[in-house]
């Protein structure tokens, strides 16, 4: 190796930062080494690869990205796709949430991460060729709708993706993290039964999400289970106003319910303000049980039994399987499922369960 080191802001004459001739010269290697050792190309031998990732260190060298990109075939960037509203997305905290996951994952990393906000049916085809186009190694998809292209067009054009939540008609290969949904809405009305109440309806989510679906199919499972007739349903929009049109719908065709089951705690809330826009409460007269454990079924008044749905854990693990198809090609990681569990507050009824 060269002994002569360069120091850092004196790489040349008129340069204020180091080039990757100076890294070459100080790592006592060839320029191509150099460039392959710094861009992640293959023939570098360890004692070269140790060289330079001494000098880079040292002169303070941040690689070109371009020309990484040119070398690895990668971008540095994953997209988020949301086929949902602007309006609903800067409403509702889950995307926060899952932001908030995927970014936390890539901290340490230095893969950017793209928002794409693609609206049922509008501009699905644009996002599709921008992710299609190379611009993003791989994609993560959330609050996907049964008529959403997503689970059928992008496994075919090999680009990597995650999905959280199952998509519609999974096929092999297709990798996606979630919850237990089914034993979430099963655990609902199993707990409502448990609190003595007979007359249960839902304010169930959109049909054309799986998430929604398999929380239904739960919830009247459970009712089978207790011994109580299927109740009333109603579908919401996972939104707080979506909850309350809902939940008047159903007051108005059972004014005797005792108890709600919400499939997320935004409808859950507007479950409340219904009941209550009746001249009844909670949960004396109806008990109400939501979906999703957010912050603010904590503060809500009152506080809110739901089902916990770990969404800041479930965005960075699709970001992490994510990674991994992208760093190992061809390797697609099993699903994975989050266990589903009831947090009880006081909107059920019951007494919450003693802090551990």
């Amino acid at each position: 190796m060269n002994t002569e080191r360069i120091r850092p802001g004196h790489a040349g004459a008129g340069r204020s930062s180091p080039t990757l001739e100076d890294i070459a010269t100080a790592a006592g290697v060839s320029r191509s080494t150099a460039s392959r050792a710094i861009n992640g190309g293959d023939r570098v031998s360890p004692q070269a690869q140790a060289a330079v990732d001494a000098a880079v260190v040292e002169l303070g060298y941040t690689p070109n990205r371009a020309a990484r990109s040119l070398v690895t075939r990668r971008t540095s960037s994953i997209a988020l796709v949301i086929p949902e509203p602007d309006i609903r997305i800067m409403a509702d905290p889950f995307f926060a949430v899952i932001i908030t996951g995927i970014t936390d994952a890539l901290r340490e990393t230095d893969v950017q991460l793209v928002l794409l906000m693609s609206r049922i049916g509008d501009d699905s085809g644009r996002a599709l060729r921008y992710l299609r186009g190379g611009h993003v190694d791989g994609a993560i998809v959330v609050s996907h709708h049964e008529a959403d292209p997503w689970s059928t067009s992008l496994p075919g054009t090999g680009l990597p993706t995650v999905f959280v939540g199952r998509p519609w008609d999974a096929q092999p290969g297709v990798t996606y993290v979630d919850t237990d949904n089914y034993q979430g809405g099963r655990l609902a009305a199993r707990h409502l039964a448990a609190q003595g109440r007979s007359r249960v309806g839902t304010v169930a989510g959109p049909p054309d999400m799986t998430a929604a679906a398999d929380r239904l199919a739960g919830w009247r499972e459970g009712l089978r289970e207790a011994g109580l007739p299927e109740g009333p349903v109603a579908h919401g929009d996972f939104t707080t106003a979506g909850g309350r049109a809902a939940a008047l719908r159903l007051l108005e065709e059972a004014p005797e319910l005792d108890g709600v089951f919400a499939a997320s705690d935004l409808m859950a809330l507007g479950v409340i303000e219904a009941v209550r826009e009746q001249g009844r409460s909670v949960p004396e007269d109806v008990a109400v049980v939501g979906y999703d454990d957010h912050a603010l079924a904590a503060t809500a008044v009152p506080p809110l039994t739901t089902v916990t749905q770990p969404m800041q854990a479930m965005a960075a693990k699709a970001c992490e399987m994510l990674l991994e198809e992208i760093d190992t090609p061809g390797v697609h990681p099993a699903p994975c499922v989050y266990p589903a569990q009831l947090v009880v507050r006081e909107s059920s009824g019951a007494a919450p369960a003693p802090a551990s």
